[in-house]
């Protein structure tokens, strides 16, 4: 009886392994199809707005003094570039405005263009409008701000905060600042820069006769040694 149903054990395992190996192999040429991941939604209008908000915010920050704003908004590791071309970083600016070093009767933000590259990174495009602006050097000495800078902040969201990890700014000379926001060129920029009639060289500037060489110039006669020079 054990024979019996030992031999019947194994009839069935060799079953099973002669079964087992003649399955067909797994097919591995089939293409594999790889989903793309649907593309993240940026909420472009959200991030304009909250960007928007801190720029115009500096103003305030400035003549308040408010070096926690300034701790909030800037990166640790950001990297400034400065009207002066000088450079700065997150740790000048918190000592000028907590030391009041930067001072003006009155302080605009204008020309505002948020440009969005992603959900977590962005720039912002601006001019600053600054009335009577200084700014008091370590060694005591004051310097006058411009009263007019373009300015470009680039920004990252980190931890879900948009911080300033860089920016420039550039003095704006008198004619720039007389352009429009666009930065197109302004009417009375346009016939005033093409050369008048007046530019054109004149027929006075001509060679006249007047210019060529005259008889008198000639070598004459009277310089060459006379009879009463010779010995």
């Amino acid at each position: 009886m054990k024979r019996t149903v030992f031999l019947g054990a194994c009839s069935l395992g060799l079953s099973v392994l002669l079964l087992s190996g003649c399955q067909p192999a797994a097919n591995t040429n089939q293409p594999v199809v790889v989903t793309n991941p649907s593309p993240e939604r940026v909420d472009t209008a959200s991030i304009q707005t909250e960007l928007m908000r801190i720029e115009n915010d500096w103003p305030r920050i400035i003549k308040e003094k408010d070096t926690a704003a300034v701790e909030r908004i800037e990166a640790d590791d950001a990297v400034f570039i400065y009207p002066d071309g000088s450079l700065g970083n997150k740790a000048q600016d918190l000592k000028d405005i907590s030391s009041g070093a930067l001072t003006a009767d009155s302080w605009q933000v204008a020309d505002l263009q948020v440009t969005v590259l992603d959900a977590d990174s962005a720039f912002v495009v601006g001019r600053s409008i600054v009335t009577n602006g200084k700014y008091k050097l370590p060694n005591g000495k004051t310097v006058n701000l411009p009263s007019q800078t373009r300015f470009i902040d680039t920004y990252a969201r980190r931890n879900g905060e948009w911080k300033i990890v860089a920016a420039a700014s550039v003095p704006v000379t008198a004619s720039v600042a007389a352009a429009s926001p666009a930065m197109t060129a302004s009417p009375a920029m346009s016939p005033a820069v093409k050369p008048s009639p007046a530019m054109k060289p004149s027929p006075a500037m001509k060679p006249s006769p007047a210019m060529r060489p005259s008889p008198a110039v000639t070598h004459t006669p009277v310089v060459r040694p006379s009879p009463a020079v010779t010995p």
